[in-house]
């Protein structure tokens, strides 16, 4: 991805407090259960990521990184402001907060082995850099464009979120069991990765990608499967469990986003099978 150079976004700030610090407040809520308001994959991330709980970056890398993060949100303004023009609305652009350990959102307190993940509450996408070293070496997923995928995903639920889709499974919650909502769950994962597709073919409309970036994309999605995880994790699937989508659901939707680059063909909820791209 072409990146360098470029100007980032001013909507990227650092949290306060070091690696591991407790954070008080609200009380513990863990996600990725929020960023897309599943239900709790914590335990199986965390047997990934604690395996190197004591990771840490040169200063170098985390200035390298920043950057990068901030550029890419840049791109994801851009590209959003120019859909939500294109359907005469204004794209209201979310704050992304670059943390170390530990942080405390208007979700709760959440660590880094949770994830990267969206916080609806203060419409805020929260990120520990750590994160992009172990996507390339414990998921076998490097690349910029597998970093830039990561980043369009959670900024795909503020999308989500702006158009009322959040808002909506929120009430599900009350009315639908476990199971159901965990389907529900898969439905909004895959939105949100069909956006970042969205996202990516705008940013090859502006001449930003190089090759092979697209299948950097893909195999960061494959790498966050549910399936892919749990076998990594714990040796075994439980397709009940599922609350992101299996690997090449994840695939098959950011494919999806990037070849119709719209919000009209984006509708996992009524999607018949989400395997089958029609």
């Amino acid at each position: 991805m072409r990146w360098q150079g470029r100007a980032g976004s001013g909507r990227v700030s650092t949290a306060s407090g070091g690696r591991g610090a407790a954070i008080g407040g609200l009380g513990f809520i863990v996600l990725i259960a929020y960023t897309l308001l599943t239900g709790d994959p914590s335990a199986l991330l965390n047997g990934l990521f604690n395996q190197n709980n004591g990771s840490t970056l040169s200063e170098a890398r985390e200035v390298e990184l920043t950057e990068f993060v901030s550029v890419v949100l840049a791109d994801t303004e851009r590209v959003w402001s120019d859909v939500f023009d294109d359907y005469g609305e204004d794209y209201r652009e979310p704050y992304l907060v670059i943390f170390s350990g530990s942080v405390q959102s208007a979700c709760g307190n959440a660590s880094s082995a949770t994830g990267p993940f969206y916080c609806p509450g203060d419409e805020k996408i929260y990120i520990d850099l750590v994160f992009f070293d172990e996507l390339e070496k414990r998921f076998d997923a490097p690349g910029d464009f597998a970093m830039a995928y990561v980043i369009a995903h959670e900024v795909g639920h503020h999308v989500q979120n702006q158009l009322g889709i959040i808002k909506q499974m929120e009430e599900l919650r009350k009315t639908v069991s476990e199971t159901e909502y965990n389907a529900l769950s898969v439905r909004l994962e895959l939105q949100a990765d069909y956006l970042a597709g969205v996202w990516a073919f705008y940013v090859q409309g502006y001449g930003y990608l190089e090759e092979g970036d697209i299948d950097e994309a893909l195999a960061a999605a494959s790498a966050v499967g549910d399936d892919t995880i749990q076998k990594q994790s714990q040796g075994y699937v439980v397709p009940d469990s599922f609350t992101h989508g299996t690997s090449e659901q994840r695939m098959r939707w950011f494919r999806r986003g990037f070849q119709y680059g719209d919000l009209d063909h984006g509708d996992t909820f009524n999607a018949t099978t989400l395997s089958i791209m029609k």
